[in-house]
């Protein structure tokens, strides 16, 4: 049996869904107060680079196969987590129509799933300088 070649495997689908569930960490701070203890420029701030760091620490300094594919996984999902929990917690439900819900929800996961990819290119570069145990 051969093994696969670097480009053939499977992201690590398992790691990319637990990577992306970190975006329950918002309703998380929403819920306990942080966001007004901490202000939200401040809460948002931390919110998105403890995800970042966890997505390209956890990726880049392992033998992850396809580490931007995993983290392209990983935003998606993230993204995911994002709209549902603003429509399920949201505190203005039925604010805007549904044409307009579907556009800004299909934004927030493109855009998710691009800081994924873009996660994943510096977790790649970080296996490649020797970050990840090869």
């Amino acid at each position: 049996m051969t093994a696969k070649s670097p480009s053939r495997q499977a992201p690590n689908w398992p790691l990319g869904i637990g990577l992306g569930a970190l975006g329950l960490l918002w309703p998380l701070a929403a819920l306990t107060g942080v966001f007004q203890t901490l202000g939200t420029p401040v809460t948002v701030a931390l919110l998105a680079c403890a995800t970042a760091v966890a997505w390209i620490g956890c990726v880049g300094f392992s033998r992850t196969p396809r580490p931007v594919l995993t983290l392209a996984v990983a935003g998606t999902v993230h993204g995911v987590v994002l709209v549902a929990q603003s429509l399920t917690l949201g505190s203005h439900p039925g604010a805007v129509d549904g044409g307009t819900a579907a556009v800004v929800a299909l934004f927030e996961i493109a855009r998710s799933a691009l800081l994924g990819t873009l996660a994943g290119l510096a977790a790649l570069g970080l296996q490649l300088a020797g970050g990840g145990r090869r």
